[in-house]
């Protein structure tokens, strides 16, 4: 039997808010946008490539805005995704790297899958990590 995590709730104050954040900055393809009075709506995103969508909204979740912590983005090519991610305005840390077990900053020049990253965070303080695995020499 598969099981598949197709769905993260993020939780976020302005829907329209996170929803402009996600789609237009972060790149997100805009799934759904669904409202069913005031007191519902959904808005599910999915990062281009991904099986795992993301949703924002009124009456989905009740954790608190920014509860959450280190939903990992997985790229290539971590530096090329960090400058698309800065040229369209969101505020990325700069890379840093986990090599022989320490936490070092600057250029990584082995680029080992699953050792370099780049934090970020949505509007809310909901934060993710930018990973870089499988980058192609």
């Amino acid at each position: 039997m598969d099981w598949k995590l197709e769905l993260v709730l993020v939780p976020v104050t302005d829907v329209d808010r996170a929803k402009a954040f996600y789609v237009d900055r972060m790149g997100f393809n805009l799934d759904v946008d669904h409202r069913a009075g005031d007191q519902f709506r959904v808005v599910q995103m999915t990062p281009p490539g991904s099986a795992c969508s993301i949703s924002v909204g009124i009456g989905i979740t009740d954790a608190p805005p920014g509860c959450i912590r280190g939903l990992h983005l997985i790229v290539a090519d971590i530096e090329t995704a960090r400058a698309e991610l800065l040229e369209r305005g969101v505020e990325v840390g700069e890379i840093f790297h986990f090599v022989d077990g320490q936490q070092r900053p600057g250029p990584n020049p082995k680029r080992g899958d699953y050792e370099s990253f780049a934090p970020l965070s949505d509007p809310d303080g909901n934060t993710w990590v930018v990973q870089e695995v499988g980058h192609s020499r």
